[in-house]
């Protein structure tokens, strides 16, 4: 059985989350906690397995609430939010920095036609996140700081000229992107594309946070648009996103890839056959395996590819999956594979 702490204050969603919750035979409600402070002593009484925190509350809210969790006692914390507004969002992933995972939408009423879909993807993130059994909030500063040389077998090549970044994150991915980000020269001649799973709703406001707290420009990328240099451009939600020559933005509804869409593994196999050898692949810490087979036919096809290494990864599962496959040339930290890829631009 997997033990899950609700942390939510208005009665009608206690009631809802747990009736939600207990339907899976896998998952049980060990405690209903109104506020932050009732969380942080259920947390000592339950030991639950994974919480599902509100964002809003009295007394304390839930991100004091998290940070207070993931500093004492760390357990993987799933935001449920009842706004898919972007600013609402946007404030949510302040929850990301101090420690939280994952974040779901509070499913409707039971009557609702969207209770069934909302409800399965609350149950599956529990289940998901609630297999993360090392917790380590890292603290990753948006400031910009000279980051260490990488540690790389081989000199890093500017031949070809690189034309196009493409970037895959999952589970732990938003800080890792928000410190790439920040970390990255606001001149790179290059354009980024990434796709980050996350639950349908929250891009837009994905986006405007990693805008505001990066100063990076970036966008929800469009069908047919041609992406700047120093831009980044993030898939969204239900479309696959490729790339063409150009280099040329592709959205395409096709069937889900490894259970996604967007899908990593379309990006990257994308980039291999319209870029080569001027394209560069980075792939960042997630559960499951999304494009770790894409990124070897990016390395076959000439391109230096990126996987994140374990001792940073919230998840290894995905870049883990593709060093066993020897897709990465480089297999290094945030702050390295910032320092890497200034080196492979600059001219």
């Amino acid at each position: 059985m997997i033990k899950v702490l609700i942390v939510e204050d208005s009665p009608v969603m206690q009631q809802l989350l747990a009736y939600t919750i207990t339907n899976d035979p896998v998952l049980k409600v060990v405690g209903i906690a109104e506020n932050g402070e009732e969380a942080i002593e259920a947390v000592k009484k339950f030991h639950p397995d994974v919480i599902a925190m509100d964002m809003h509350m009295p007394k304390l809210d839930g991100l004091q609430a998290t940070r207070i969790i993931m500093g004492t006692n760390p357990i993987p914390i799933v935001i449920v939010s009842g706004s898919s507004a972007a600013n609402d969002v946007a404030f949510s992933f302040s929850m990301f920095e101090a420690g939280a995972l994952a974040i779901v939408k509070k499913p409707p009423g039971v009557d609702h036609p969207d209770y069934k879909k909302e409800a399965q993807e609350l149950i599956k993130t529990l289940k998901l996140m609630s297999e993360v059994k090392l917790v380590r909030r890292v603290s990753y500063s948006t400031k910009k700081q000279a980051p260490a040389e990488p540690a790389i077998g081989k000199k890093i090549s500017t031949e070809p000229e690189i034309q196009v970044i493409v970037i895959g994150a999952s589970t732990g991915g938003p800080l890792v992107l928000q410190k790439i980000l920040s970390g990255l020269p606001k001149n790179i001649p290059v354009p980024l594309l990434i796709v980050q799973h996350i639950a349908h709703g929250f891009t837009e406001g994905f986006v405007e946070w990693l805008k505001n707290t990066t100063n990076f420009p970036i966008h929800i990328a469009t069908h047919g648009e041609y992406p700047l240099p120093g831009h980044g451009y993030v898939a969204p939600d239900n479309f696959h996103m490729g790339v063409e020559r150009g280099p040329k933005i592709v959205l395409s509804n096709h069937e889900l890839e490894n259970g996604l869409r967007p899908s990593v593994a379309y990006l990257f196999r994308t980039a291999a056959q319209a870029f080569g050898s001027g394209a560069v692949g980075v792939l960042l810490t997630g559960m499951g395996r999304d494009g770790a087979e894409e990124l070897k036919i990016m390395k076959e096809n000439g391109a230096i590819t990126f996987a994140q290494n374990e001792e940073s990864s919230v998840v290894h599962g995905m870049p883990g999956e593709a060093i066993k496959l020897n897709a990465a040339t480089h297999i290094l930290s945030p702050e390295n594979i910032i320092t890497a890829l200034i080196a492979l631009i600059k001219k």
